[in-house]
């Protein structure tokens, strides 16, 4: 065989070899995201490169303080990122620039060490079965659930798991440490 005939051989193995790993992680593990805007600034900045965990959410549910990304309820052409907030059954009340979460009898105020921006409004909203409500971080500048209520679970594509770029902010984002 000539070292071209072996050269083509190794190549075709080495693509079909690629496809058979890539293409499956890509699909159903993790898949690239590329954040636009700046409803999250500090903690995710416009341009950041970010590797989304698809894989977790068929084993458990969204935590809170998670940022996720999913498909925008208004628009599902458009992928959103924002951070969990409120869990199922819970009624979410944003007044005084303080979030509080109530299920049943319980009731606490949200530390959110995250944010800058305390200019929140105001709003109230009880959460169904499989539904979530997710704010960005940067407040003031965020399109969320303050607008348009509640995320269904089934939009929720993942959450974030590895900010590759820019190389000085690289970070492994573990499950509610957002």
């Amino acid at each position: 065989m000539t070292k071209t005939g072996g050269f083509f051989r190794d190549l075709l193995r080495f693509i079909i070899l690629t496809v058979v790993i890539v293409v499956p992680i890509r699909a159903y593990v993790a898949q690239p995201f590329i954040v636009s805007g700046v409803s999250m600034v500090p903690s995710f900045e416009d341009g950041e490169y970010l590797v989304i965990d698809e894989l977790s959410y068929h084993f458990r549910e969204p935590v809170r303080g998670e940022v996720i990304v999913f498909r925008y309820p208004k628009d599902p052409s458009k992928f959103f990122i924002k951070r969990v907030i409120g869990l199922p059954g819970e009624t979410i009340k944003i007044a005084g620039g303080q979030v509080v979460i109530k299920m049943g009898e319980t009731e606490f105020t949200l530390n959110e060490p995250y944010i800058t921006d305390h200019n929140l409004g105001a709003a109230e909203e009880t959460l169904d079965k499989g539904q979530y409500f997710v704010l960005g971080d940067n407040r003031s500048m965020s399109l969320d659930s303050r607008a348009w209520g509640a995320v269904p679970e089934d939009n929720i594509k993942g959450r974030v798991l590895v900010r590759l770029f820019p190389l000085d902010r690289i970070t492994l984002f573990s499950k509610s440490s957002s």
